[in-house]
């Protein structure tokens, strides 16, 4: 969840960029909104998602999730390619999304997951997440969590 609050506050900069900068400004604010979201949706999707989609009762919102994550991507790019030129009603359209997206995550799923996933999912989830999975040579030890 800490991880939202970095990409929001990395949208508030996309916005500014968005509202008055140049096209190069546009693009380093498109940039680091990517940096954050990249990463993070791809560690969702191949550590909690992968784990949670196998009870039934998520699936459905898991592939919900998915697609809004294909979709806040095709925003993004969106704003890249128009840069400086950028509709503000996309500008508007990806922020509401991508809130709306974390709103979904932070209070629907997350909560959920903490009360459906068991010790040994948690484990899986810790295993199979990019981000977290242990280092070779460090057997059992994920990268910053000595």
């Amino acid at each position: 969840m800490a991880e939202h609050t970095d990409i929001i506050n990395a949208s508030g900069e996309l916005r500014r960029a968005c509202e008055g900068g140049s096209t190069p400004q546009v693009v380093a604010a498109v940039d680091r909104v990517e940096a954050l979201l990249h990463p993070h949706t791809r560690d969702e999707e191949t550590g909690l998602f992968a784990v949670l989609r196998r009870q039934e009762q998520f699936t459905d919102h898991i592939e919900s999730l998915c697609s809004e994550h294909t979709t806040l991507d095709a925003q993004l790019e969106a704003i890249r390619r128009a840069g400086a030129d950028v509709d503000p009603v996309l500008v508007d359209t990806f922020l509401h999304d991508l809130r709306h997206h974390i709103d979904r995550e932070d209070n629907g799923l997350f909560p959920a997951a903490a009360i459906a996933l068991d010790s040994p999912d948690w484990a899986e989830v810790d295993e199979v997440t990019p981000a977290l999975a242990p280092a070779s040579g460090a057997p059992g030890q994920a990268p910053g969590r000595g």
